[in-house]
């Protein structure tokens, strides 16, 4: 019987950490996707709740956990890449419960939830991610975002900086202004998604990376502005590479780096016949206030530009 009870009880987690049970969290959730499509028509590598099992210590009480000790938020971003942090509870109970967490941020900061509710039996710890918007006049300065269970409550402070006072460990893309010759309308491939720091594919169609909307027809183009005149010889480019989703297939294959030159694009290093998930292009150093990727070709038949991360160093 009791291997019954805890056997019932993962399955009821293992459900929740589905797509199709993404009700459990209040807030905006990714849509299901079918089991078998293109990558760019919806979200098929999006996880909106993470699972993982533990022993409870048997103290009954629910803990709030975050993913962060603390959570950068920058300025003058586009909105449609705001701050990401992952937000959860941990069940110490006896027994399997319903177990509610509420999430408050001080203002004008926003939060994309206000509340996790989840069935958690015990020992269970689950996250899912809180995306913390900026209004551009916003001052600098520490916020403080606050996740509440009835036992407890975890406070993470926010600082809201400028891009120019990011620990941008020396890429000069972080965070930058981004545009792009067009944008694929059927999930969330936001082109700010190139320059937030997540070189990962497993956000793809979620936020996470840039998909154009002009299938087989070339060139297309990404643009960063570096915030001002930099030095520049480096720049690395990560395409959706996945194991559903190999790059191989569906990454890029062939673009040019360009830099901005006192106002005209100059390319300054070539790819051809790529098939991996990331290409380092050096060149000799140039002064630019802007990077720019030409996209020319695709792997595979449906030939779309997909482009998750561009660091410039």
């Amino acid at each position: 019987m009791r291997l019954l009870s805890a056997a019932l009880a993962v399955a009821a987690v293992t459900a929740l950490a589905a797509p199709s049970a993404a009700w459990a969290l209040r807030g905006p959730s990714p849509t299901p996707s079918p089991a078998v499509q293109p990558p760019e028509q919806g979200p098929a590598s999006v996880s909106a709740v993470t699972i993982k099992p533990g022993t409870s210590k048997g103290t009954g009480r629910l803990t709030p956990v975050a993913g962060s000790g603390e959570l950068i938020a920058p300025l003058g971003v586009d909105p449609a890449c705001p701050a990401r942090i992952q937000v959860g509870m941990r069940s110490d109970t006896k027994k399997p419960a319903y177990a509610d967490m509420s999430v408050e941020i001080d203002a004008p900061l926003t939060a994309s939830r206000t509340m996790v509710t989840s069935y958690l039996p015990p020992g269970y710890e689950l996250t899912a991610p809180l995306l913390v918007a900026v209004p551009p006049a916003t001052p600098e300065g520490t916020y403080g975002l606050r996740l509440r269970t009835p036992h407890r409550t975890l406070s993470v402070p926010v600082q809201v900086v400028t891009p120019d006072k990011l620990d941008n460990g020396g890429n000069l893309a972080l965070r930058r202004q981004v545009t792009a010759s067009s944008q694929h309308v059927n999930a969330n491939y936001p082109p700010c998604s190139v320059a937030d720091g997540d070189s990962g594919s497993n956000g793809w169609a979620g936020g996470n990376g840039w998909n154009d909307a002009t299938a087989r027809t070339w060139p297309d183009t990404v643009a960063i502005a570096l915030g001002g005149v930099k030095q520049v010889s480096r720049v690395d480019l990560y395409t959706l590479n996945t194991e559903r989703y190999p790059a191989s297939t569906y990454g890029l294959r062939d673009w040019d780096v360009q830099a901005g030159v006192n106002g005209q694009w100059q390319t300054v290093a070539q790819v051809r016949g790529n098939t991996a998930g990331s290409v380092r292009s050096d060149f000799a150093p140039v002064t630019a206030d802007a990077v720019r990727v030409v996209a020319l070709a695709s792997n595979g038949a449906n030939d779309y530009t997909r482009i998750v991360e561009v660091e410039v160093r």
